[in-house]
C-alpha cells in the first residue's frame, strides 16, 4: 500500500475552519467518499493552512497558493472534510488531510434516518471536466490506497456492514450510497463520475480489500500505480528545533536527503509534518509509533504530555489510535490532536 505509518498524508490542519472547532470526536465506523462537483482538480481551491502556520510557507508551496480566499479554511465555510485528494501545486495527485480521523465531518448531511455524519471519515476527490481518463485512474488509486490505509488503521473490513439507526450501512460507500439509504442529503456523488470509466463502490470496495492482501498473493488485481512515488506525501524539515521555523536549512520530500542536509549542519535534526524527530546526526534510537486501544469514551486531549497541560475540550472516544511520541507516561497522537494518558489504554 502506498500509506503506512512511515509514510502518511500530508497534513494540513485547517484549525480556522467552523467545522474543526464545533465539531465532536466519533467512534469511527467506515469511510465514505465525496466528489466536489465542480471542474477544479486543484486542491488549494479548497485546502489552504492556517494563516499563522509555522509551516505556511512550506505548505503553500506544495499545495499552492488560493488568492481569491474561497478555500475552506474560513469560519463562513459551514461544512468540513477529513481531508482531500486533488492536484498539488506540481500536478502531482495526493491527499491532504485536514481534520483528525476521528473530527466527526460535516460532509453529507443529514437524511430521513439520521446522517453518516456520526461515524465516517469523509474526503473529497477534487473533479475535473469528468473526460480524463488518466486524472481519473491516478485519483481512484489515490481514493483506494487511502481508503485501504484507513481501513487498516481502524480495524474496518471493506467489504463489511455495521448497524447504525436500525440501517444496515457498507462500511464503503458514498454520497449517494449516503442519501439512498436515509442518511445524507440528496447529492450524486461521485456516481455521476465512476461509472463512466467503469468504476462504483462495489469496485471500489474489491480493490480496496485487494490492497489490503499481500502484495505479492494479489499481484495481478491491484490497481496499477499510474501516481509517482509515495514519497511525494510526506515533507521531512531541517531545524534545530521544531518550533525554529525561521532557521529551517529546508524540506525535503525524500528522508535521505533530510538526514543528509543535517548531517552538513551541526545542531539540527529532521522533524516529520508533525513535529516529530526523526532524525539527529548520530541518532541509534528513533521512537517507532505503536498502536494503543482505547476503551472508555472520555478520554481527555490536552495540549501536552500531562496534567498540567490545558485540555484541548477533545476526546479520543472508543478506538485504535497511533502513538507517535512518549513522555512521563503520555503519549502524542498521530493526528495532531494532543497528548493522553497512557495508563488508560493497552498496548496492541
Amino acid at each position: 500500500m502506498k500509506y503506512n505509518e512511515n509514510n502518511k498524508p500530508i497534513i494540513c490542519m485547517m484549525t480556522q475552519s467552523t467545522c474543526y472547532r464545533q465539531t465532536k470526536t466519533m467512534d469511527v465506523k467506515g469511510i465514505l467518499w465525496h466528489s466536489t462537483g465542480a471542474d477544479n482538480p486543484w486542491l488549494k481551491r479548497y485546502v489552504q493552512p492556517d494563516d499563522k502556520a509555522a509551516e505556511k510557507e512550506d505548505l503553500i508551496k506544495l499545495i499552492g497558493k488560493n488568492s481569491y480566499g474561497n478555500d475552506w479554511n474560513h469560519q463562513t465555510v459551514q461544512a468540513g472534510l477529513n481531508c482531500w485528494i486533488g492536484k498539488l501545486s506540481d500536478g502531482t495527485v495526493a491527499t491532504v488531510q485536514t481534520m483528525p480521523w476521528n473530527f466527526r465531518p460535516w460532509g453529507c448531511g443529514s437524511g430521513a434516518k439520521g446522517s453518516c455524519n456520526t461515524g465516517w471519515i469523509q474526503f473529497e476527490i477534487c473533479e475535473d471536466g469528468l473526460n480524463d481518463a488518466d486524472y481519473f485512474g491516478k485519483v481512484y488509486k489515490e481514493a483506494c490506497e487511502l481508503t485501504a490505509y484507513l481501513c487498516k488503521m481502524f480495524g474496518i473490513d471493506p467489504k463489511g456492514s455495521v448497524s447504525y439507526n436500525g440501517v444496515k450501512i457498507p462500511t464503503i460507500l458514498c454520497h449517494a450510497d449516503s442519501y439512498k439509504l436515509g442518511l445524507g442529503s440528496n447529492h450524486g456523488d461521485v456516481l455521476h463520475w465512476f461509472p463512466k470509466f467503469g468504476k462504483n463502490m462495489d469496485t471500489a470496495r474489491n480493490d480496496v480489500a485487494a490492497l489490503l492482501q499481500d502484495t505479492a498473493e494479489n499481484s495481478g488485481t491491484t490497481i496499477p500505480d499510474t501516481n509517482k512515488p509515495a514519497e511525494t506525501s510526506q515533507l521531512y524539515r531541517v531545524r534545530k528545533t521544531w518550533s525554529d521555523s525561521r532557521m529551517q536549512k529546508g524540506a525535503y520530500k525524500i528522508l535521505t536527503n533530510a538526514m543528509k542536509c543535517a548531517d552538513q549542519n551541526p545542531g539540527y535534526s529532521v522533524f516529520d509534518s508533525e513535529g516529530v524527530k526523526v532524525y539527529e546526526t548520530g541518532m541509534k534510537n528513533v521512537f517507532t509509533p505503536y498502536i494503543i486501544q482505547v476503551d472508555i469514551p472520555d478520554l481527555n486531549i490536552r495540549s501536552g504530555p500531562g496534567v498540567g497541560y490545558q485540555r484541548t475540550g477533545l476526546f479520543t472516544g472508543k478506538g485504535r489510535f497511533t502513538i507517535v511520541d512518549e513522555k512521563d507516561g503520555w503519549g502524542k497522537l498521530k493526528s495532531g490532536a494532543g497528548w493522553i494518558c497512557l495508563k488508560y489504554t493497552s498496548r496492541t
